[in-house]
């Protein structure tokens, strides 16, 4: 099955009248541009390079597709990407990276994101490793957020393989910064996660929340940071862990505040599954290897 045939599998639409971008390792497959939007694209020796801008005052009724993977089993992938949601524009970015039988993949995403005064964006990437662990991820968002941000990253089916996520936002006055990591590691898999939000402009907002599980030999370090810089901006971070078998788990909330008027604040859960939960559904008839999936999956969905 190709790399657009998997898309399609997983309701993704590739016709002209939504925009999308299906990428296999260096190799542009299908790129489409509606009314709004421009998409500048460049095939490089390792990836591509990619200048997106939704126009202001657009209001797209319908996601845009990214669709970054690598059909092959050893690859080097790099993607460059510069993203503006113009003044007043709303729009929803989807993008899928799938890596179906990766060995010796190494998946790099570099990317620039600009949200301007009165601008909604919201940016959701899903991933699939496949079961072999063969795949090192390093996604890196530098983002300025004058608008309406929200961002979930997702890693829930196969393996993770190696995992390192590097997101910083600045937030301007009035700005809402929303950031959700949802991952699943399992045997030797490896994460590492590094988020951050500073709360630059008066009355911004924001929340960083982590929801990660791990299993068998499993390792998670998660790092969430939030600054208070200004009057009246408000700030929450939430991390919960689920571990099993020999996994390890670590979480350091990092919340700085350089103003009296500003306020953060903080919570971190790791451990084991909740007992009460646990017993619940073993009483119901389950097994508790079923029951401590089931408790997982929800705290993931």
């Amino acid at each position: 099955m190709s790399l657009v045939d998997i898309y399609r599998s997983l309701g993704v639409t590739l016709d002209r009248s939504v925009a999308h971008l299906v990428v296999d390792g260096n190799e542009i497959l299908k790129a489409n541009e509606v009314r709004g939007i421009s998409m500048e694209k460049k095939e490089t020796k390792e990836g591509i390079d990619l200048r997106l801008v939704i126009k202001e005052g657009i209001k797209l009724k319908d996601p845009i597709h990214l669709c970054f993977g690598v059909s092959k089993e050893r690859a080097i992938q790099k993607i460059h990407a510069e993203i503006i949601a113009e003044k007043d524009s709303h729009a929803y970015i989807l993008a899928h990276c799938i890596f179906p039988k990766a060995k010796e993949v190494h998946h790099v995403m570099d990317g620039s994101l600009l949200i301007e005064k009165g601008a909604e964006l919201s940016y959701e990437e899903i991933h699939w490793h496949g079961e072999k662990g063969g795949a090192d991820v390093f996604p890196r968002l530098r983002t300025r957020n004058l608008g309406d941000f929200r961002s979930t990253f997702s890693l829930l089916k196969g393996r993770v393989g190696r995992l390192e996520i590097d997101y910083l936002v600045e937030a301007g006055e009035k700005s809402i910064t929303e950031i959700i990591t949802k991952v699943y590691g399992k045997e030797n898999d490896e994460i590492r996660i590094r988020e951050g939000v500073s709360l630059n402009g008066a009355y911004a907002r924001s929340v960083i929340k982590s929801r990660i599980a791990v299993r068998d030999r499993a390792f998670s370090d998660v790092v969430n940071i939030t600054e208070g810089n200004a009057p009246y901006v408000r700030g929450h971070v939430d991390c919960t862990e689920i571990v099993q078998g020999e996994a390890i788990a670590k979480a350091t909330p990092i919340v700085k505040v350089n103003h009296e008027k500003a306020k953060v604040t903080h919570e971190a859960a790791i451990g084991s599954v909740d007992r009460k939960q646990l017993e619940t559904l073993m009483a119901k008839g389950l097994e508790e290897k079923e029951a401590v999936d089931i408790i997982i999956k929800g705290m993931l969905r």
